[in-house]
């Protein structure tokens, strides 16, 4: 009952960058509840487990510290990023097998691209409820808010500025009412906030993700919200080009970076490539003792 790990900082090239992940090897057959506990353990907002697949190169298995979720962008580049740091994967394609299905990647060093799936695109939220879960005003929302997945779903909303984005404060209470309204779990409904403006020169868009517990309070950066975001600009006509850089993370010290790409025309989109880097911070040895 022993396996080994790595801790990954993902979508950062230097170590307490970016966000975090452990990563299980070979741990993809443990049980749900203990995977839930050593997310709980590590105090990271998500882990990964790996393991062999019939489908596909390697089966990954994603956790919060509260359930199991089909699929995850940081841990994605971060459990890519500490195969091949351990050799266990060369340079170049792979295919994952997740609970969201079949996830196409490549590798260069520490660089991972992963093709996330079609968007799946859902209704749309009332502003002035999805304002009030981050303690805002329907004005200080520039587009409709909308449910978009690639993979996971996000309510996606678009902010007048990065001023009013650093504003945000989680409203459990607010969260809860919007999902009732939405006839929805509060998992389904969690709001993106993002801006059209970077939190540095280099950044096209800047974003936050405030999580409701027993996660922590903050996400450093997105992933798979950063996919679903940048579907939803390119089909809202919110940007120019299928091409652009993402941040997130830089108001809690941990900056990351993402080079984003949305593969097919605004109405009918077939994916989402999103790359980023992986920093192995630590690795070692996971001992769940006799049982």
């Amino acid at each position: 009952m022993t396996y080994e790990f790595d801790w990954v900082d993902a979508f950062t090239d230097r170590a307490f960058g970016g966000n975090g992940c452990a990563v299980v090897h070979q741990g993809a057959g443990l049980g749900s509840e203990t995977c839930m506990a050593y997310v709980r353990e590590t105090s990271l907002v998500e882990c990964t487990f790996t393991g062999p697949s019939k489908v596909a190169d390697v089966r990954v298995r994603y956790f919060l510290a509260s359930r199991e979720i089909p699929f995850a962008g940081h841990p994605t580049v971060a459990t890519v990023a500490a195969m091949r740091a351990r050799g266990m994967i060369a340079d170049g394609p792979l295919v994952l097998e997740t609970g969201a299905g079949l996830v196409p990647v490549n590798v260069q060093g520490n660089h991972v691209t992963m093709t996330q799936v079609a968007p799946q695109f859902g209704g749309f939220a009332d502003p002035a409820l999805v304002a009030a879960v981050g303690g805002l005003t329907a004005d200080d929302i520039v587009s409709p808010p909308q449910q978009v997945s690639t993979g996971l779903p996000f309510v996606i909303t678009v902010l007048k500025d990065r001023a009013t984005l650093e504003r945000v404060q989680l409203n459990l209470q607010a969260l809860a009412d919007l999902a009732a309204a939405q006839g929805t779990d509060i998992d389904m409904m969690e709001p993106f906030w993002c801006t059209l403006e970077g939190f540095t020169p280099a950044g096209d868009t800047a974003a936050r993700s405030l999580m409701a517990p027993p996660s922590p309070s903050e996400d450093p950066f997105t992933g798979s919200a950063t996919g679903a975001m940048a579907a939803y600009l390119w089909g809202q006509g919110l940007i120019e080009t299928p091409t652009f850089t993402a941040e997130q993370g830089h108001g809690m010290g941990r900056p990351g970076q993402a080079h984003v790409r949305v593969l097919g025309p605004r109405n009918a989109i077939t994916g989402v490539e999103v790359a980023g880097a992986g920093f192995v911070l630590m690795s070692g040895m996971l001992d769940l003792g006799d049982d």
